[in-house]
């Protein structure tokens, strides 16, 4: 085996090794299913991490020859471009994950991290201040006793498109808003309307301790949270909650 071939499957090795262990932090962790497609990363996500793996060791395969000169310079180059590629795709996909899911109302919506108010931020409990590093977390919002702060939020919201799921300072447990996720809740059978029935029967099979679900608003695609009788949040699935 030539030099220039086993150089190029050695690099090549290691770029899928790397890509692995990039696929399972994002998909495992970050973007847990069904979230990657409820924000409408995984085709993008793949798509960088299959140019970024393919086109380093393309790259170094068509440069590798032995005796040139500026070989070892030649390839330092073509790596770390490729690290800093690989790095600025990973700080992208981490600005962007899930980082709460927020009830609010009557439905959760899903709060990325790059969409975290953070004007007011100092004023949050200490929990929600910072998002975690592994997958998202559960809250509430509390709603203000003011009426004219009351009117505030909603002008904000209605015109200028920022909702209080997004305010850390007013988040809470979501303990506290069991009471009313029992009483906004929907029936399981609904879902058949917005769905296939036999998706919906096979996928209810597996969480039989589901008894009503509430709708969770994301940024590509709306999900389904399946909760109990006692409004514990059972599981996120990939169903419409609505038309």
């Amino acid at each position: 085996m030539s030099k220039r071939l086993k150089f190029f499957l050695g690099h090549l090795s290691i770029s899928f090794l790397v890509a692995l262990l990039v696929i399972g932090l994002v998909f495992f962790v970050w973007y847990r299913s069904p979230l990657a497609i409820a924000v409408g990363v995984t085709h993008i996500f793949l798509m960088m991490l299959a140019i970024d793996v393919i086109i380093g060791p393309l790259l170094s395969f068509l440069v590798y020859k032995v005796g040139k000169k500026s070989l070892k310079f030649d390839l330092s180059v073509i790596i770390l471009l490729q690290i800093s590629a690989l790095l600025y795709g990973i700080y992208s996909i981490e600005q962007g994950r899930p980082a709460w899911l927020v009830y609010y109302a009557d439905r959760f919506e899903l709060v990325r991290k790059n969409e975290i108010i953070q004007d007011n931020i100092a004023k949050a409990l200490p929990q929600y201040q910072q998002s975690s590093w592994f997958k998202p977390q559960y809250v509430t919002v509390e709603f203000s006793k003011d009426v004219n702060q009351r009117n505030g939020d909603m002008f904000t919201e209605v015109l200028g498109g920022i909702s209080l799921a997004q305010r850390p300072e007013r988040y809470v447990e979501l303990n506290k808003a069991k009471k009313q996720m029992q009483q906004r809740a929907q029936k399981l059978e609904l879902l058949q309307q917005y769905n296939n029935k036999t998706d919906v029967e096979k996928i209810l099979a597996k969480y039989p301790q589901a008894t009503a679900f509430l709708p969770m608003k994301a940024s590509a695609v709306d999900m389904t949270v399946l909760i109990d009788q006692k409004a514990n949040v059972v599981k996120i699935v990939d169903l419409r909650p609505w038309h």
